[in-house]
C-alpha cells in the first residue's frame, strides 16, 4: 500500500501557542527533533559551502601525497615543545 503524504501550513504564531500547551516531556521530545533537524541542515549547509568543499580537497590531496602529520605525530610534538 502506497503511503499518501499530506503538507500542512501553520501559522507561526498557532504552532508557538500549541507548543505553550504541551506537556514538559512533549516539549522536550520536539526539542531533541528540533536540533536534529537544524543539525542535518547545517551539516547540508556546510556540504554546499565553497570554502569548506576547497578545504576537503585540499584535505584529499595532501593526504595522496603523503603531506600531512598524524594526530599521533601532532601530540607528540606538542609535548616536546612544551617539554
Amino acid at each position: 500500500m502506497a503511503q499518501e503524504t499530506v503538507t500542512l501550513s501553520v501559522p507561526f504564531e498557532a504552532l508557538v501557542s500549541s507548543i505553550a500547551n504541551l506537556t514538559l516531556k512533549d516539549k522536550l521530545r520536539l526539542w531533541k527533533l528540533i536540533e536534529e533537524q537544524i543539525a542535518l541542515a547545517e551539516e547540508e549547509a556546510l556540504e554546499q559551502d565553497p570554502v569548506v568543499l576547497a578545504e576537503i580537497r585540499e584535505a584529499r590531496a595532501a593526504s595522496r601525497t603523503g603531506d600531512y602529520m598524524t594526530i599521533d605525530d601532532y601530540v607528540a610534538q606538542t609535548h616536546e615543545q612544551a617539554g
